[in-house]
């Protein structure tokens, strides 16, 4: 089973940056599509960026121009790059990963990591 840990949260102010980092370990065969996501104290886990094996990126309006999702690289590591981050974007942020394990593909999900923007 790929077990996923992220880092790279903190307090930042308001124009500040972040990047965030996931690492994949244990055993699989390759993964598949990659994301992250964010949670706000009460509400639900919200997309925030992904990208599929090709390559192809999708990001949620708000962070389109300012956040770049990367790929799982040769050390098994993914990033979000945010830039000119805004209270707004205060949350725990969650990578997440399709899995192919051969016979059968599996979600897996970081602890999560708290971002903090100060106005």
């Amino acid at each position: 089973q790929v077990q996923l840990s992220e880092s790279g949260g903190g307090l930042v102010q308001s124009g500040g940056s972040l990047r965030l980092s996931c690492a994949a370990s244990g055993t699989f065969h390759a993964i598949d599509a990659m994301a992250w996501y964010r949670q706000d104290p009460g509400s639900q886990r919200k997309l925030v960026a992904e990208i599929s094996s090709g390559g192809t990126t999708k990001y949620t309006d708000s962070v389109k121009g300012r956040f770049t999702i990367s790929p799982f690289n040769a050390a098994n590591t993914m990033y979000l790059q945010m830039n000119n981050l805004r209270p707004e974007d205060t949350a725990v942020y969650f990578c997440n990963a399709n899995v192919d394990a051969g016979d059968y593909y599996y979600t897996t999900w970081g602890q999560g990591t708290q971002v903090t923007v100060a106005s």
